[in-house]
């Protein structure tokens, strides 16, 4: 069974949903808290280019809304700039199990992953 890494935060209802989901399936899981250490580039860029930049952000959530990016048009890198450093701008968790990707919380996409 592959390892599926779950990208996310640990204080994350929806992070702490994935880990349950794939622990409870017996599931190989690497979890990185993006609190503490951020997505490489080309690990971002897998989800950009299979989600859209637009899709990964959470813009029903908090953080986006107290950092008013609905108001604001600022250019990718900027947008990934704000990303390392605030990762609750995400739509969490992001999930990665060989070149499966899935976005937020998305048990049905989590069980085609395994």
């Amino acid at each position: 069974m592959p390892v599926v890494q779950i990208f996310g935060v640990k204080n994350s209802q929806d992070t702490r949903a994935a880990e349950r989901f794939f622990k409870e399936r017996r599931a190989q899981i690497q979890l990185v808290d993006l609190n503490v250490k951020p997505m490489a580039p080309a690990e971002i860029r897998r989800f950009i280019d299979r989600f859209s930049l637009p899709s990964l952000l959470d813009a029903a959530g908090t953080a986006y809304q107290q950092a008013g990016l609905a108001y604001l048009n600022l250019s990718d890198a900027d947008l990934l700039a704000r990303i390392e450093r605030e990762p609750r701008l995400l739509r969490l968790p992001l999930v990665r199990s060989g070149a499966a990707l899935s976005l937020g919380r998305d048990e049905t996409a989590w069980k085609t992953l395994l």
